[in-house]
C-alpha cells in the first residue's frame, strides 16, 4: 500500500513539474524566435545597408523588454503569492501570447515607416512584461512541487524547458531553412511563421495550465501576506542583494551564450547563417543535458560548490574562450568551445532557480525570486548582445570579453561569502 502511494505521488508530482515546464517552454520558445530568425527580419524593420547597425539595433529590441522584466516580476510575483501560482502561470503566457501575435502580423518598415519598430519595440515590451512573471513563478512551483532531497534535481528542469525553448525555435529555423522556404523567402515573409506558432502553442498551454494543481506550499501560507508583495520584499534586504549578487555573473553569462552566440559566430567568424545555426543548435542540446545532472550533483553536494566552481571557471576561462571562437574557422571547433563555456555556466544555471527559492519563505517566495532576478537580469542579461555589438562597432570587441569575466568575478565573491541554501533553506530541509 505504501509503495503504491508513493508511486502515485510521484506522478503527481511529474505532471505538475511537466505541465510547468511546458509553459516555461512555450514562453522562451515565443521569447527566442525573435534572436534566432533576426538575421532574416532585421532588414524588415531596420534597412540600414550595413549588417552590424542593423543587427545592433536589433539587439536593443532585444534587451528593452528586459526594462518590462522588474515591472512583470512585480505583477506576476504578487498574483502567484496572493492569489496562487496557477493563475499567475496561467495570465504570463497569455500575455506571451498577445507579443508573439503582434510580431506576427507587424507590418514592415517599408508599409508604415518608423511605426514598424515601435510595434516591434511593443510587443518586445509585451513579452518582457510576461517572462518577468513567467521567472519567479514557475521557478516558485517546480521547487514547492518538488520532494525535499530532490528539489534541485526537478527545479533543473526549468532551465532544459527554457533552453528547450530556444532550441525549438532553432528547429522551426532549420526546417524552414532547409525544407520549405529559400533565404530570399524568410527574408520577405517566412520569419513570420515561427511567432505565428507561438501564439498557437501559448494558447494551448493556458487551456493546459487551467488544471494545474496549486502548490501545498501556497494553500498553507496563502493567508499570510497581509501588505503589498514589495512592502514585505523591504524584510528581507539581505536575501534581495544575495539574488542580486548571484545572478549578475550567471545570466550576462547565459545570455553571451545563448542569445549573443549565434550573431558572434557569424559575423566574427564569416560562417553562413545556416552553419551558424547548427554550432548553436549542438551546443544548447548539450547546454540541456548538463542541467538535470548538475542539478542532481547538488541534491548530494549542496549548491554553494557548484556556484563557486562556476565563478572560478568563468572568471578564468571566459576570455580565452571567446578569443579562440573568434580565431577559429571550424565548426566543430566552435560547437567545442561553446560547449567548453556551457561546462561551467550550467552550473550556474541548473541551481539558480532553487538557490533563490531557498531564500524566501512561502508567503513572499515568488515576489522575492522573480523581482531582484528580473532587475539584475534586466542590467548584466539583456544588455549582453548590444553591449557586446556596442564593442564591436567601436572597434574594442575585446572590451567585451573582460566586462563578462569581471562580472562573473563580481559574482564569485558573493558565492565564497553566502550560505549553502541547501543546507539552511527557507523551505525547510532537505
Amino acid at each position: 500500500m505504501s509503495g503504491d502511494k508513493d508511486y502515485a505521488d510521484m506522478r503527481r508530482r511529474i505532471g505538475a513539474i511537466f505541465l510547468g515546464s511546458a509553459g516555461n517552454l512555450v514562453e522562451w520558445y515565443d521569447f527566442y524566435a525573435y534572436t534566432a530568425f533576426s538575421l532574416y527580419f532585421a532588414g524588415s524593420f531596420f534597412p540600414d545597408s550595413d549588417p552590424v547597425t542593423r543587427q545592433f539595433k536589433v539587439a536593443v529590441l532585444f534587451a528593452a523588454p528586459f526594462i518590462m522584466r522588474p515591472f512583470g516580476g512585480w505583477l506576476f510575483g504578487y498574483l502567484a503569492d496572493r492569489y496562487g501560482r496557477r493563475l499567475s502561470l496561467m495570465v504570463s503566457v497569455g500575455s506571451m501570447c498577445f507579443g508573439s501575435l503582434l510580431i506576427a502580423v507587424s507590418p514592415t518598415y517599408a508599409t508604415i515607416g518608423l511605426y514598424a519598430p515601435v510595434l516591434l519595440g511593443l510587443a518586445r515590451i509585451i513579452q518582457g512584461l510576461s517572462l518577468g512573471g513567467e521567472y519567479g513563478a514557475s521557478a516558485t512551483y517546480l521547487s514547492e512541487v518538488a520532494d525535499p532531497p530532490n528539489r534541485g534535481f526537478y527545479s533543473s528542469f526549468q532551465y532544459v524547458t527554457l533552453i528547450g525553448g530556444q532550441l525549438i525555435a532553432i528547429v522551426v529555423l532549420l526546417v524552414l531553412q532547409n525544407l520549405f522556404l529559400t533565404p530570399e523567402e524568410l527574408k520577405a515573409w517566412g520569419w513570420r511563421i515561427p511567432f505565428a506558432i507561438g501564439a498557437l502553442l501559448a494558447v494551448f498551454v493556458a487551456i493546459m495550465r487551467k488544471d494545474l494543481p496549486e502548490t501545498e506550499a501556497f494553500k498553507k501560507e496563502k493567508t499570510k501576506l497581509k501588505h503589498g508583495a514589495l512592502r514585505e520584499l523591504l524584510h528581507y534586504p539581505r536575501e534581495v542583494l544575495l539574488v542580486i549578487g548571484l545572478t549578475a555573473g550567471g545570466t550576462a553569462a547565459f545570455y553571451t551564450f545563448t542569445t549573443y552566440m549565434q550573431t558572434y559566430v557569424h559575423l566574427s567568424t564569416g560562417m553562413s547563417e545556416e552553419k551558424t545555426t547548427l554550432i548553436i543548435f549542438g551546443s544548447l542540446v548539450f547546454a540541456s543535458l548538463l542541467q538535470p545532472l548538475y542539478g542532481a550533483l547538488s541534491d548530494r553536494i549542496g549548491r554553494k560548490p557548484l556556484l563557486i566552481f562556476f565563478g572560478i571557471a568563468g572568471t578564468l576561462f571566459t576570455v580565452p574562450i571567446l578569443y579562440a571562437l573568434r580565431e577559429t574557422k571550424s565548426e566543430f571547433v566552435a560547437f567545442l568551445l561553446i560547449a567548453a563555456a556551457w561546462l561551467f555556466t550550467a552550473a550556474y544555471t541548473s541551481i539558480n532557480a532553487i538557490v533563490k527559492a531557498e531564500l524566501f519563505p512561502t508567503s513572499i517566495r515568488a515576489t522575492g525570486v522573480a523581482v531582484p532576478y528580473a532587475l539584475t537580469v534586466s542590467i548584466f542579461g539583456g544588455t549582453a548582445p548590444a553591449i557586446a555589438l556596442y564593442f564591436k562597432q567601436a572597434g574594442v570587441e575585446d572590451w567585451f570579453f573582460y566586462y563578462l569575466a569581471g562580472i562573473i568575478c563580481l559574482s564569485l565573491v558573493i558565492y565564497a561569502r553566502m550560505r549553502d541554501t541547501k543546507a539552511i533553506s527557507a523551505m525547510g530541509p532537505s
